[in-house]
């Protein structure tokens, strides 16, 4: 039983062309590409604070460079990596790894580096 100034996401507001009713709840549904979209944009955003508030400017490079952001234009292999900074295919694997981690660490609780 309702009462006068209830209201139910499921009460029908009007009818469609077809005779289908439309209630509150089809109104107010959240479509779920947004959702992850805006998900998307704030992990994004959250990874660059990362990469410029914990990474030193060595494994910035490497990250930037690895996965193509900024304005590199595409991801480059570890050993491209390794030929423009001057340094071993596997140093840059093991500082990838490390400012990997850091980021992991840095989005799992940003607030604790605030």
């Amino acid at each position: 039983e309702k009462l006068n100034n209830e209201t139910s996401l499921h009460d029908v507001i009007e009818l469609d062309k077809d005779g289908n009713p439309l209630t509150y709840l089809d109104i107010i549904s959240v479509d779920d590409t947004i959702v992850d979209t805006l998900d998307l944009k704030e992990k994004s955003y959250l990874a660059l604070k990362g990469i410029n508030h914990v990474l030193n400017e060595r494994e910035q490079k490497i990250i930037v460079l690895r996965y193509g952001l900024g304005n590199s234009t595409s991801p480059v292999t570890q050993r491209e990596v390794a030929k423009r900074m001057g340094i071993s295919r596997s140093y840059v694997s093991r500082l990838e790894k490390s400012a990997l981690e850091k980021l992991q660490n840095y989005m799992d609780k940003p607030k604790k580096y605030i």
